[in-house]
C-alpha cells in the first residue's frame, strides 16, 4: 500500500502547478502572486522516499520535544481528571504534588512521553504527507482545491489512526505513573509490571477512547491550520507569502498553530478525560467511565488543556516547519485554484 501512496505522490497537485518542463519551455504563464521556479539543486525532492521519511523526522522532532516540555502541566492536568476533589484547581494541584514528590513528582511520566509521541508523531506528520498527496491525486486538480478542507480532514484522520496505534502502549504506561501513587516510577517499572497483571491488553484498553480523542483532535489540528494559514495570507499579512522571509513564515505558522490548537483542546477534551479515568481504573470500560463521570465530569482540567494544547500546538507546527526550512524539504505555498477551474468559473 504504501509503495503505491509514494509513487502517487510523485504527480500530487500539491507538489507546483506545472512542471519544470512546462516552465522552461515558457508554454504556461506563471499564477499571479506566485514565482515559479526550479528547484534548488539541494532541496529534497517532492513525493520521493526521503521526503516522508524527512517529514516524518520532523514529526520526531515536534511532538517529542514539545510534549516532554509540558510533562508538568500534563501530570497535574491528569490528576485534576481522575481525582478533582484532591486535586481543587492547576495551581492547588502544583503545590500538592510539589509538596508531596517535590519538583521531581513533576517530571514523573517523562519517559513514556517522550518515546510514545516521538513514535506518534513519526505517523502523524509523515502519513499526512502520504495521504494528502495520494487523496489530492484521487480527486483531481480542479477538485483537491474545491474539497481541500475534506481532503485535510480525511488525511489527517487516517495518518492519526496508524499514529495511535504507535502510541497507545507509552500513553497506558504515562497515566498509570503520573496518577497512581505507588505503582511505578519510571516506564521501566510500570511496563512489566503492567503486563504481568493484565497482559497484552494493559497497553490497548485504551486504544479505542485514544482513537476517539486524538482523531478528531488532529483533524481539527491540521484542517484548522491549513485553513488558517490560508486565511492569515490572503487577509492578515500584508504582502504575498513569496515575499515574505522564511523568519516571517515561521511566525504565520506559528500564530495559525496556536489558533488551531485552542480548537484541537475543545474538541478531544472529553476522550481525553475518559482516557486518563480509564488507564486508572482496572476492569471498567469508555461506556462505563463515561457514565460514572457524567457529563460536566468530562470537562474537567479543561482551561490547562487549553493552556497546554495550544501551546503545543503551536510550538509542533513550529518546529515541524523549522525542521522543513533546515532540511530543504519543500514547502508548498497555500493553495490557489487552477487555471482550468478559473476559466470554467470565469474568475480572473
Amino acid at each position: 500500500m504504501f509503495t503505491a501512496l509514494l509513487d502517487a505522490a510523485r504527480n500530487s497537485p500539491f507538489k507546483t502547478p506545472f512542471t519544470k518542463a512546462q516552465c522552461d519551455a515558457g508554454t504556461v504563464a506563471p499564477v499571479r502572486g506566485r514565482s515559479i521556479a526550479a528547484a534548488a539543486t539541494d532541496e529534497v525532492e517532492f513525493g520521493s522516499t526521503k521526503f516522508f521519511l524527512l517529514c516524518g523526522l520532523g514529526g520526531i522532532i515536534s511532538c517529542g520535544s514539545t510534549h516532554t516540555f509540558v510533562v508538568p502541566l500534563d501530570l497535574v492536568k491528569c490528576r485534576l481528571q481522575v481525582d478533582q476533589a484532591k486535586y481543587k484547581n492547576v495551581f492547588h494541584g502544583f503545590k500538592l504534588t510539589l509538596a508531596e514528590d517535590g519538583a521531581r513528582g513533576l517530571v514523573k511520566g517523562w519517559a513514556p512521553t517522550f518515546f510514545g509521541y516521538s513514535a506518534q508523531g513519526a505517523f502523524k506528520f509523515g502519513l499526512y504527507e502520504v495521504f494528502k498527496v495520494q487523496y489530492a491525486n484521487m480527486l483531481g486538480e480542479e477538485n483537491a482545491y474545491l474539497y481541500r478542507t475534506w481532503l485535510y480532514l480525511g488525511a489527517s484522520a487516517s495518518a492519526e489512526f496508524f499514529a495511535d496505534m504507535a502510541l497507545s502502549p507509552f500513553e497506558a504506561a504515562k497515566v498509570k505513573i503520573q496518577t497512581m501513587p505507588g505503582f511505578a516510577s519510571n516506564m521501566r517499572e510500570a511496563m512489566p509490571k503492567m503486563m504481568g497483571e493484565e497482559g497484552i491488553m494493559a497497553f490497548y484498553k485504551g486504544l479505542v477512547p485514544l482513537w476517539c480523542r486524538q482523531i478528531p483532535y488532529t483533524m481539527m489540528k491540521f484542517a484548522c491550520f491549513e485553513k488558517t494559514v490560508e486565511l492569515l495570507y490572503a487577509y492578515v499579512v500584508p504582502k504575498p507569502r513569496d515575499q515574505c522571509s522564511k523568519g516571517e513564515q515561521l511566525i504565520v505558522t506559528f500564530a495559525a498553530g496556536y489558533i488551531a490548537g485552542v480548537f484541537c483542546a475543545i474538541v478531544s477534551h472529553p476522550a481525553d478525560v475518559v482516557v486518563s479515568k480509564l488507564n486508572q481504573a482496572k476492569g471498567s470500560s469508555a461506556i462505563d467511565v463515561a457514565k460514572q463521570l457524567g457529563f460536566m465530569g468530562m470537562w474537567n482540567g479543561l482551561m490547562p488543556r487549553i493552556i497546554m494544547i495550544g501551546t503545543l500546538t503551536a510550538l509542533q507546527w513550529f518546529i515541524y516547519d523549522g525542521v522543513k526550512v533546515a532540511l530543504s524539504i519543500p514547502r508548498p505555498p497555500p493553495p490557489e485554484m487552477p487555471e482550468s477551474l478559473k476559466k470554467k468559473l470565469g474568475v480572473q
